[in-house]
């Protein structure tokens, strides 16, 4: 008897911790504000539920002519963690404002706390992708300006 419920805990369990490791894929569904935020939860659990989970997540929703400039996956997880990037990764908490939106484009100003106690500011534009294929009316992000340190929270 214990040792079923024993299985049946351990089954339990791997199917809890798969079901969190899922990368969510883009659809025409998701909203250009629901985009980026999925990305920054990403980021701010980065190696949860494995290494490098945020960034993947991250780069799942990076627009095909984004992808060109940032090279192939094992590029971009350099860059992001980069000086110019790393404050993105596990931050502590995060910010996102539309600025501006048009039928085919939307621009947010996200601030976030990074782990080093600092706050940061990045523009974060989301266009939609009109090209055939499964990404075809998706919200894809095109750019991510390099941060701007607004100083220390404390």
């Amino acid at each position: 008897m214990y040792k079923k419920i024993i299985i049946y805990i351990i089954f339990i369990s791997l199917n809890i911790s798969y079901s969190f490791s899922e990368i969510i894929k883009p659809n025409n569904r998701i909203d250009p504000a629901k985009v980026v935020n999925i990305q920054l939860s990403g980021l701010m659990n980065n190696d949860n539920p494995i290494k490098n989970h945020g960034i993947k997540q991250t780069w799942e929703f990076a627009h095909p002519s984004n992808k060109k400039y940032t090279g192939p996956l094992p590029r971009f997880i350099e860059m992001i963690k980069s000086e110019s990037y790393q404050m993105l990764l596990n931050h502590l908490e995060n910010e996102i404002v539309e600025i501006f939106k048009s039928n085919n484009r939307h621009g947010f100003e996200v601030t976030i706390l990074g782990k080093d106690k600092k706050y940061y500011k990045f523009q974060w534009i989301v266009e939609k992708y009109y090209q055939d294929g499964p990404l075809k009316d998706c919200w894809l992000t095109t750019s991510v300006s390099n941060p701007i340190s607004l100083g220390s929270s404390i």
